[in-house]
């Protein structure tokens, strides 16, 4: 690794990609990815906003997975790409702090409300004659506002305690944004109490939610193999296929890289895992959403004019 001798207050991102070819080929790739992670969760927004048959807590709460993509994928892309490409590798203790907090926001707000998407479908599919009654638009509402205050206080509880760890070594953060557990070994300071924290907030806001995910799916698929009809089952049958696929992109390399032992982890590994998680999931979320889904392929039509001979 390179040493970085730096006497301010602020930080050095070493980044993900090496200065080279090779380095300016994968970080179009990643600017490829962000692009289309855009267009794909602006669409999906204005979609939802826009046609009144797609007003329903399915698809408000889909609108707000996209809203935090498109975020969570903000949070960390144009500075990477700036550094980069200016050569510069530092960030400001300000700007790191920024960008820690609302890295942590979207990541605890987006896990809960997965979970509460995954509710959304158990109750629709499980017990639809209770559904209208049980899962409210008001319900829906306030599942959103506690997905965004929990994460966002929990996010500001470890930025505070990050910004406020004395830092005595180099400022060289081994990763391509301020993730806190990478600048946790610039302490100059035990930070057990911390990496504990660490495990209780991604118990609490990651782990526990995907549990929870898996044992309703787990009752959802038993309900759609003993339905009736075929086409329900069908229908059922894709829209948990579709929601899986986005839950295990997200939670598993979260989980893994957050539950491990420092002893256990390496730079190289958490940015790769990283990758996952603050790249390539935001991208993945629409094309699933809308690609496997009737009901947006026929808003696409009615608002874009595209897909014209597909029935919905």
């Amino acid at each position: 690794m390179e040493k970085w001798n730096h006497t301010s207050s602020d930080f050095i991102l070493l980044g993900l990609f090496p200065q080279n070819p090779t380095g300016i080929l994968l970080l179009s790739l990643i600017i490829l990815v962000f692009l289309l992670a855009t267009l794909g969760n602006s669409a999906m927004i204005h979609l939802i906003r826009v046609d009144a048959r797609l007003h329903t807590p399915m698809y408000i709460l889909l609108s707000q997975l996209s809203l935090m993509d498109l975020m969570y994928i903000s949070t960390t892309v144009p500075k990477m790409t700036f550094n980069f490409l200016s050569g510069q590798k530092t960030i400001s203790f300000l700007g790191c702090g920024v960008q820690s907090f609302f890295f942590l926001t979207m990541a605890c707000s987006e896990g809960l409300l997965l979970a509460s998407m995954a509710y959304d479908r158990y109750l629709a599919i499980c017990h639809p004659l209770h559904y209208p009654v049980r899962m409210s638009k008001q319900l829906c509402v306030k599942m959103i506002l506690v997905s965004w205050v929990l994460g966002s206080l929990n996010s500001l509880a470890h930025t505070v305690y990050a910004l406020h760890i004395p830092y005595c070594r180099s400022r060289a953060i081994d990763h391509f944004f301020c993730d806190v557990p990478a600048m946790l070994p610039l302490a100059c300071m035990d930070t057990w109490v911390y990496e504990y924290m660490v495990f209780v907030s991604t118990s609490l806001y990651l782990l526990f939610p995907f549990l929870g995910i898996m044992a309703s799916y787990g009752k959802v698929l038993y309900s759609v193999f003993h339905m009736r009809s075929k086409e329900g089952r069908k229908k059922a049958f894709t829209t948990c296929s579709t929601h899986l696929t986005v839950v295990t992109f997200y939670y598993a390399p979260f989980v893994y890289t957050y539950l491990r032992p420092r002893n256990l982890r390496s730079p190289s590994e958490d940015k790769a895992l990283a990758v996952f998680y603050t790249i390539l999931t935001p991208m993945l979320n629409p094309i699933i959403y809308s690609l496997r889904n009737k009901e947006v392929l026929g808003a696409v039509t009615r608002v874009f004019g595209v897909f014209p001979s597909r029935k919905t």
